[in-house]
């Protein structure tokens, strides 16, 4: 078994994937005293992290066997499937006794599978998915949602209070990322829920600005959108949470709902909103679902922001 305790002064972490979150994730360790290497399959993000002073591994499979402890945050089951299972894959080059914390969000059946091979080459893994978006990241209040054994859950505290606010183990191998489908599940329903009720404010003669600034002082709305509210009324749409992922986590939602039989009338609604928006407009942060949906109200108006 690991240590009892991953020690700071002693621990070389490797950081696989430097994208919205990743970046600002590696960033944080950086900052906070831990010895990180990163890699990344696109050559800018590896460039401007070796700029804010990060070392950066010559492949994926050189960071894992270099690092005593891997976190990886990638952009979907394609690209982790790549990185976990493909051809000279970092399972492959993975010391027994290395920890994983692979924080992407993916379908429960991918996580599921590279939990059975990181444990046949005594790898210890704990899928560990994020609740926040990136200014969460950057502000260390992110929510961890973790499964898997609970003396690694343990052993990684020292990391988990370098970038997170909570964290919580779920249940066994897997139940992170279950988890983390049913809080986007939320997330998405509750943004829909919003644009629209922007939408008919605005066809019941409410001046946008007014709805805008009144809306988020209400009791009902949730915390997690307070920001939100802003960058709809100043039509700020750059990405914190993109449309594209948002869509990609409502499908396998959706596909986690038909494998369980689970009634999915409003997941099925949202995830068809959510991947018309993102046809055009993907790379936009989440809330650019209000002037989608208001352009879709609108007789004869542009369904794009």
């Amino acid at each position: 078994m690991p240590a009892a305790v991953l020690k700071k002064e002693a621990l070389r972490v490797g950081f696989l994937g430097l994208g919205l979150m990743g970046s600002r994730l590696a960033q944080r360790l950086h900052r906070s005293g831990w010895s990180v290497q990163a890699w990344n399959r696109s050559a800018e993000p590896r460039q401007k992290a070796s700029q804010d002073g990060i070392a950066i591994a010559e492949s994926a499979t050189g960071l894992m066997a270099g690092s005593d402890a891997v976190l990886s945050c990638l952009a979907d089951d394609a690209a982790v499937r790549s990185v976990y299972l493909g051809n000279q894959s970092i399972l492959q080059a993975a010391k027994p006794g290395t920890i994983l914390v692979e924080m992407s969000t993916i379908s429960p059946e991918l996580s599921q599978q590279i939990h059975r091979q990181a444990a046949e080459r005594g790898v210890f893994m704990l899928d560990a998915p994020i609740a926040g978006s990136t200014p969460a990241v950057e502000a260390g209040t992110i929510t961890l949602l973790v499964g898997g054994d609970r003396d690694i859950f343990n052993q990684c505290t020292p990391l988990f209070e370098s970038i997170a606010k909570q964290w919580f183990l779920i249940g066994p191998a897997g139940s992170g990322i279950r988890m983390k489908l049913v809080v986007n599940l939320l997330l998405g329903v509750e943004m829909l829920a919003i644009a629209e009720s922007i939408s008919l404010g605005q066809r019941l003669g409410i001046e946008r600005e007014v709805l805008l600034d009144v809306l988020p002082k209400t009791a009902v709305a949730p915390p997690a959108f307070l920001g939100k509210f802003g960058k709809i009324k100043n039509s700020d749409y750059s990405p914190e949470f993109p449309l594209r992922l948002m869509s990609k986590d409502l499908n396998l939602v959706l596909a986690a709902a038909t494998s369980t039989a689970t009634e999915s009338s409003v997941m099925s609604a949202a995830q068809k909103i959510f991947a018309s928006a993102t046809k055009t407009n993907g790379d936009l942060d989440l809330c650019a679902i209000a002037p989608f949906v208001e352009g879709w109200n609108t007789p004869g108006g542009n369904l794009t922001p």
